[in-house]
């Protein structure tokens, strides 16, 4: 039997100034099918990092194992319960002061995916370790466009000083490539957008490249020539796939436009504001969660982080009636006003998380669907934001891992169990041959299917 798929799987659709990607056809699969773990469907895995801690009880599922219920935080993510793992008794212990006094929001962002203990600094001597999506875009990055992506929705810069003596890089970043070099975050769709799928080695200078986006109305028209050879080559379903797919990177672009509209009619505050990105939170989430689902589908990428904010962050959220900052009401001192604000922060961000993953779901890919070939973790390095507390970290899975996981559970760990050995073994489901990360002490036991 012929098991060589009809079409390459590393696709592209070529014009002027565009290269794109493509979704996993049918065509590009073996004709004898394709198993969950062959190499036709490739692993992802993605770091989604939120600050400031969650109110605990609010957080934690009732029961254990699979007899388990949604908490009040957890309840957006009903329609993908089946395919989400809560983990209790994990810890970052690194993200601890270990004499350094003051400075835990730092020690969170930077301890988080690296479970490493930053030097404490503000100047140009930053160290602390490389982050986990690092150590396997090094291992399997050359296998994609982009080894790795790195996407935020705040800016600010990685130097002078962020919290109580720590450098700004260590509050701003998640992602660090070597100990002392984060890898900055882009916040800026477009930016992102044209990374993804713009020409590879394209060096346009602003000039050339607003006239080019004043008569390209979409990355689409420069490929539709190359797409409409593609398309009479596949089956129907095939081609509902690829008009779907077209479909969304229609949306975003337009979306995108929209955006970068509005911000030309905003009256800009004189101070330093990041350009042409959605003036709307709701929209800018969901914009970069969309964009990362797109990197995934095309297979543009398998390694990326996300920060839904930095970490120590004091923005407000009136859209859910919060219009206090978040770090401030994060030091709540059992005040019940302050509890029911960061409540509904913590309902709203999972709220945007819980649609990127029922898109992960209905995106299907294969004999499945995207997250059925992903590992999407969600967190952070402090639990309780008014202790400040390292431990009993607020930590989902989500995904299947190529068949590799069994979700729809609650998995309770011994107390101190670092948070790096989850790490571990996601790096071994994308066989990275990795033995060591940050503290880990072994694989996490309890996630095997």
């Amino acid at each position: 039997m012929n098991s060589q798929p009809k079409l390459p799987r590393r696709l592209f659709l070529k014009g002027v100034g565009a290269t794109l990607g493509l979704p996993v056809l049918n065509a590009m699969l073996p004709t004898n099918g394709w198993a969950a773990g062959a190499s036709g469907a490739p692993n992802r895995m993605a770091f989604i990092f939120v600050p400031n801690g969650v109110i605990v009880p609010d957080w934690t599922p009732q029961g254990e194992g699979a007899d388990w219920q949604l908490s009040p935080t957890l309840e957006p993510l009903a329609n993908v319960k089946d395919r989400i793992c809560v983990m209790t008794g994990l810890a970052q212990d690194n993200a601890e002061a270990k004499g350094d006094g003051p400075g835990d929001h730092a020690r969170s962002a930077s301890a988080f995916l690296t479970g490493a203990h930053p030097v404490k600094t503000d100047g140009v001597d930053i160290k602390v370790g490389i982050s986990v999506d690092q150590v396997a875009a090094e291992k399997i990055g050359a296998a994609t466009r982009l080894p790795s992506l790195e996407l935020g929705i705040e800016g600010g810069r990685n130097a002078g000083q962020c919290d109580s003596g720590y450098s700004c890089a260590y509050s701003n970043n998640i992602s660090w490539k070597t100990p002392s070099t984060p890898m900055s975050k882009e916040i800026n769709p477009k930016l992102v957008f044209e990374r993804m799928f713009g020409a590879p080695g394209d060096q346009e200078t602003a000039k050339s490249r607003a006239r080019r986006d004043f008569f390209r109305k979409s990355i689409l028209d420069t490929v539709s020539d190359d797409a409409a050879k593609l398309s009479s080559k596949l089956g129907q379903t095939d081609r509902r796939k690829l008009d779907e797919y077209f479909s969304s990177i229609r949306e975003i672009e337009l979306r995108i436009a929209r955006s970068q509209a509005d911000a030309t009619k905003q009256k800009v505050p004189q101070i330093d504001l990041p350009q042409r990105i959605p003036r709307e939170l709701d929209d800018h989430i969901r914009l970069m969660f969309d964009l990362l689902t797109l990197a995934f589908e095309t297979d543009t990428t398998r390694v990326a982080t996300f920060m839904m904010a930095n970490e120590g962050s004091n923005r407000s959220y009136p859209m859910v009636g919060v219009n206090d900052g978040h770090h401030h009401l994060s030091h709540h001192q059992n005040k019940e006003d302050f509890v029911a604000s960061i409540k509904k922060i913590d309902k709203y961000l999972m709220t945007h998380f819980a649609r990127f993953i029922e898109k992960l779901k209905n995106t299907p890919e294969g004999d499945g669907s995207l997250l059925d070939h992903a590992m999407i973790v969600y967190g952070s390095a402090i639990s309780d934001g008014n202790r400040h507390n390292h431990n009993d970290l607020p930590i989902l899975l989500a995904g299947s891992g190529n068949g590799t996981i069994a979700s729809n559970r609650h998995l309770v760990y011994p107390k101190n169990t670092p948070l790096n050995n989850l790490f571990l073994s996601m790096l071994d489901r994308m066989d990275a041959g990795v033995e060591q990360l940050g503290d880990s002490t072994g694989r996490l036991d309890r996630l095997d299917a």
